[in-house]
């Protein structure tokens, strides 16, 4: 009998613009080819919650917008405000004070300062944040989905995503390591991208781009969403004469119940 793998806590963020084709536009990087999870493909930035997720949720004065929310809900969002940072150098937090998310300039300062020593592990995000006056803008994450990966995987996660405003200015960038290349790129182009072979595209990330591009710009797609109740997808994977099928909740939002996903290898 297999034994079923745990899935790690984990976060990811649909970073959106609205682009000068009037469509909306999210910030997606490229996977390193040597990562053993999700190798060489088009994501979102995005990682596993981690203890010093928890030591920042311990303390109330290091972020805003999380009052009602218990620490499971709170290690969610600031992983994923930190994952952010790390993965792309944007940063959803303020100046201690202020209503005012931090500015292009002063973000990058402190990516210029901090990123490198961070994704190395050589310092903590909960330091980055109190040694530079910063407080984390937990109120501009809007929960969007949440995906587990299916029993029987060697690796899963737990993963939930949120929809956030890119701050203005702050245009992002791959950090050359975990990821070989950024774009900011139209929910169509991602997914003709993945049609025609430019992006490799998960079956998470395919089905939340088609979802999101149903939006006409970054507003009404937070507004949609705000409030929402959302529906856990875990899929069940089942293998037909032709290939495989993945299964998830028809509740969930996602245009459909059961979708094939290529042929036997």
């Amino acid at each position: 009998m297999t034994e079923i793998v745990a899935p790690r806590l984990a976060s990811t963020v649909l970073l959106l613009r609205d682009g000068s084709s009037r469509e909306i536009e999210v910030f997606m990087m490229v996977r390193h080819h040597q990562i053993e999870f999700n190798s060489g493909a088009l994501v979102f930035p995005g990682g596993s919650v981690d203890k010093n997720d928890k030591e920042i949720a311990a303390d109330p004065a290091l972020y805003s917008g999380g009052a009602e929310l218990d620490g499971d809900a709170l290690g969610f969002r600031i992983a994923a405000i930190r994952e952010t940072f790390e993965e792309s150098g944007i940063l959803l937090a303020r100046p201690q004070g202020s209503k005012e998310l931090v500015d292009a300039k002063r973000a990058n300062e402190i990516a210029t300062a901090h990123r490198a020593a961070l994704n190395e592990g050589k310092i903590t995000f909960l330091k980055v944040l109190t040694d530079n006056g910063m407080v984390l803008a937990l109120d501009e994450l809007v929960p969007y989905a949440h995906w587990i990966t299916p029993e029987g995987m060697p690796k899963r996660f737990d993963t939930w995503f949120f929809l956030a405003a890119a701050p203005p200015e702050q245009l992002g960038a791959h950090d050359g390591k975990e990821s070989t290349d950024s774009i900011w790129v139209s929910t169509r182009e991602a997914l003709e991208g993945g049609e025609t072979g430019r992006f490799k595209l998960p079956f998470p990330t395919t089905r939340n781009l088609i979802r999101l591009g149903k939006q006409p710009n970054v507003g009404a797609a937070l507004a949609d969403s705000r409030g929402k109740s959302i529906v856990t997808v875990m899929p069940v994977m089942t293998k037909t004469a032709t290939g495989r099928q993945l299964r998830i909740p028809k509740e969930a939002g996602y245009d459909g119940e059961v979708f094939d996903v290529g042929a036997m290898g």
